[in-house]
């Protein structure tokens, strides 16, 4: 995934790093991805509009939602979003019309942009019908589909939903877990590379040309002076890449477009912390640990380490480790 403009201030909020259950503390899965004004989530475990109430995190900024893996601890948040980011109620009585029932495909509203594997739009669609829920805008789910995966079907007989929009299969790249599971980069759009004014400076002033012409070589353009001289703006520099892996204990077939990430964020939710954790039993060791963490699709802070120095990682995040 690609922004495609270049980017003021990128920051993430973890808003749940817990697994399985969550605690008085540690919210489900949801971390929120800002991108300028934007926000872009990704996955949406249970009571993440709770854990956004509390934070500086703008419901109204979210545009769109990337899902891991169906798993709950992941997903049960997504419909209760949905509904409070379009406005969603569940109809009227009798003959009382209500604009929300009525089809939004031709409505020019943005769209709430969902993204997952195989089974994400079925779950969504059978949660809106089931629940009665209408919502005040469109939505659309991109389904990601493995090479194993069926090219067609939507996994569920139920009609489209009102305010649901058509979309087809994407292609994409698992990382292994216990269930289908994809991990997401985030590529920024190439940016302005550094400029030094003492190159163009002499040249501009000789030929008595506007200093408003820096703007235009800072943005890597050719400036063409006067006396026939050209100036060429500094090559433009790669954006940043972050990357942000679902629950897994192999990302291997994500390496290559998560190759040099400036941020890598990596789960691990096994670690073996003796007199720490009181899961980590007396007889345990680094090895047995990451036996059990493997057996149930899961990763040690070892494993993610080892990932994130193959892949050339400027910085790490563990997830669920973070307090």
């Amino acid at each position: 995934m690609t922004a495609r403009r270049s980017l003021g201030t990128i920051d993430l909020c973890f808003l749940g790093t817990a697994s399985a259950q969550p605690s008085s503390t540690r919210n489900h899965s949801a971390i929120a991805l800002r991108l300028g004004g934007d926000v872009w989530l990704f996955d949406c475990g249970e009571a993440t509009q709770h854990r956004m109430q509390k934070s500086t995190v703008k419901m109204g900024r979210i545009k769109k939602v990337f899902i891991t893996h169906t798993h709950g601890d992941h997903i049960f948040g997504l419909l209760p979003l949905m509904a409070s980011i379009a406005n969603g109620a569940g109809g009227t009585v009798e003959d009382i019309e209500d604009p929300r029932a009525q089809s939004h495909g031709n409505v020019d509203v943005e769209s709430l942009e969902i993204y997952g594997p195989l089974g994400t739009r079925a779950y969504v669609r059978a949660g809106l019908t089931y629940t009665h829920t209408l919502l005040g805008a469109p939505y659309v789910v991109h389904e990601l589909r493995f090479p194993t995966d069926p090219l067609d079907g939507d996994q569920i007989e139920l009609p489209p939903h009102t305010s649901e929009l058509p979309s087809g299969p994407s292609p994409a790249a698992p990382i292994l877990h216990s269930v289908p599971c994809v991990g997401y980069a985030v590529q920024e759009a190439p940016v302005p590379g550094r400029i030094d004014p003492r190159n163009y400076i002499p040249s501009i002033k000789r030929t008595k040309t506007p200093m408003s012409v820096m703007s235009c070589l800072q943005q890597g353009e050719s400036v063409v002076l006067s006396d026939g001289t050209v100036l060429h703006g500094p090559p433009r520099r790669p954006g940043r890449k972050i990357v942000i892996l679902g629950d897994t204990y192999d990302p291997s077939a994500i390496a290559d477009i998560a190759c040099s990430p400036d941020l890598l964020v990596h789960e691990a939710t096994n670690a073996h912390l003796p007199g720490i954790d009181p899961t980590t039993k007396h007889t345990d060791t680094f090895e047995s640990v990451e036996a059990r963490a493997k057996s149930r699709g899961h990763s040690t802070p070892q494993m993610a380490a080892a990932f994130a120095t193959a892949n050339r990682s400027t910085k790490a995040n563990l997830e669920p480790l973070l307090t």
